[in-house]
């Protein structure tokens, strides 16, 4: 029976199902281990069910024990593991697309809406008992027919816009290349992020953590936004440069920031943590309970197939 180290704590029904299928060492505790604890955790296993939060970098990848054949991420991204050096040592990688778009999707919208509407000022206000009703009390954005920008037009990007529809927005999006009038769905191609931003009253930020894409929300992009932009970002913090979003909220360039997504989580730039306009979750894009079995379960598949001989259905490399 082959060996499976996995790395946090799973739904119970997903644990047991692994337990029938293969011998698997569990992290009842749920502790986040360092690179050094995988690594010695899974020495003489033959394949390890990751989470988006265990860090598989190139150096972690080249200390795994050789018998280590599959890295099942339970995730739809895979930033956190070194592709390249996981295919040089013969590992294979899988993700876990498809089944949290929905979930992610509305986390987005919820963060848009939350962030336009000051619900974190408006939670304070309420809690405090120190507000009234006025004419001009914590005004926001309403989203109804405006132009929404998508930054990364993928499963769960197109999702989204979906959503958005119902609020009579216009979808625009840049991604890197132009997708078939089906899966535009009326949607606005724009072959540069500078055009994108110029466009966009509202922007979603969806495009997957990549060398590329580290910080491509910056202090020159930002600067092609009107100003008093709302943004949401349910993609991945390292996407955005802080410090940038941080100035272009206080100058005016952004209206309000809802992310659900931080570089270093559970850290948070702590500047944000100073402003009002803003809309925070703690990544709760994929926390319902039925994605979360799905997540677990799709990781699972992707091990029972590759054992068995046949290419996981989820291979990224």
């Amino acid at each position: 029976m082959k060996k499976i180290f996995v790395t946090r704590k799973l739904l119970k029904e997903n644990e047991e199902k692994l337990k029938e299928l293969f011998d698997v060492k569990l992290n009842p505790d749920d502790k986040i281990y360092s690179a050094a604890e995988i690594i010695e955790g899974s020495k003489n296993f033959d394949g390890i069910l990751s989470s988006v939060t265990d860090p598989i970098n190139s150096e972690t990848i080249s200390k795994l024990s050789s018998s280590i054949k599959i890295i099942a991420n339970g995730a739809v991204g895979f930033g956190n593991i070194n592709i390249k050096a996981a295919r040089e040592k013969g590992i294979t990688v899988t993700n876990t697309p498809d089944v949290l778009t929905d979930a992610t999707a509305d986390i987005q919208i919820l963060l848009l809406l939350g962030a336009s509407r000051k619900a974190y000022e408006g939670r304070i206000a309420a809690e405090t008992q120190s507000w009234k009703w006025s004419w001009d009390f914590l005004l926001g954005k309403q989203m109804s027919n405006k132009r929404l920008g998508i930054l990364g037009m993928g499963r769960i990007g197109r999702a989204v816009a979906k959503r958005a529809k119902a609020f009579g927005m216009e979808i625009h999006y840049h991604n890197r290349s132009k997708l078939s009038s089906d899966l535009e769905d009326g949607a606005i191609y724009h072959k540069t992020i500078k055009d994108l931003f110029e466009q966009s009253e509202f922007l979603s930020l969806n495009c997957p953590a990549t060398p590329e894409t580290t910080k491509i929300v910056n202090k020159e992009t930002l600067s092609y936004l009107k100003k008093n932009t709302v943004i949401g970002n349910a993609a991945r913090g390292d996407i955005v440069d802080d410090d940038a979003m941080v100035e272009a909220i206080k100058n005016g360039t952004v209206f309000a920031y809802g992310l659900d997504v931080y570089n270093g989580e559970p850290k948070i730039h702590p500047e944000y943590l100073k402003l009002k306009n803003i809309f925070l979750l703690p990544h709760l894009g994929s926390a319902t309970k039925r994605t979360r079995w799905d997540m677990a379960y799709r990781a699972t598949k992707n091990l029972q197939d590759f054992f068995s001989g046949k290419k996981p259905q989820d291979q990224v490399n």
